[in-house]
């Protein structure tokens, strides 16, 4: 009875850390993740939400690691036909009371030359920068599978 009841806490912490966000002004940063790769794969996608909780538009104009040479705001666009992937000029608004989700097929940060592999269970700080709100420093949780992740 004791390994089951350790068990279950275990599974439910391990949940509870995989849970988490983080607080800029009033824009509320929901659960940034990165999905594992291949350890030659040299680019990576990170997804998280982005609150306004606030009065005012706020705008993701930039991001950065230590973990990749670059950084960008990317989205997935219709092209004829056949979906690609485009960096965002002008940053990614986020209107009072919105909620906007980076997903794959959707918003994500692109890591462009990655210094070293994404692995599961791996975390690593990600910058980011909004237009209003200034800097906030989160951390990225690095998971297993196509994309079943814990809020």
């Amino acid at each position: 009875m004791k390994r089951f009841a350790a068990a279950l806490l275990g599974l439910c912490l391990s949940g509870l850390a995989a849970a988490h966000s983080f607080q800029l002004g009033a824009i509320q940063i929901g659960h940034p993740w990165s999905r594992a790769m291949p350890a030659a794969s040299q680019t990576g996608g990170v997804y998280l939400s982005l609150e306004n909780q606030g009065k005012a538009e706020d705008k993701l104009v930039s991001a950065s690691t230590p973990r990749a040479e670059r950084a960008e705001v990317h989205t997935h666009v219709n092209d004829n036909g056949v979906m690609r992937m485009r960096k965002v000029e002008g940053g990614v608004a986020v209107a009072p009371g919105q909620t906007v989700k980076f997903a794959p097929g959707s918003y994500h940060i692109m890591l462009l030359g990655l210094k070293q592999p994404l692995k599961a269970g791996d975390r690593f700080p990600l910058t980011l920068s909004f237009e209003k709100a200034g800097q906030v420093e989160v951390q990225v949780v690095v998971q297993d599978g196509a994309g079943d992740h814990a809020h």
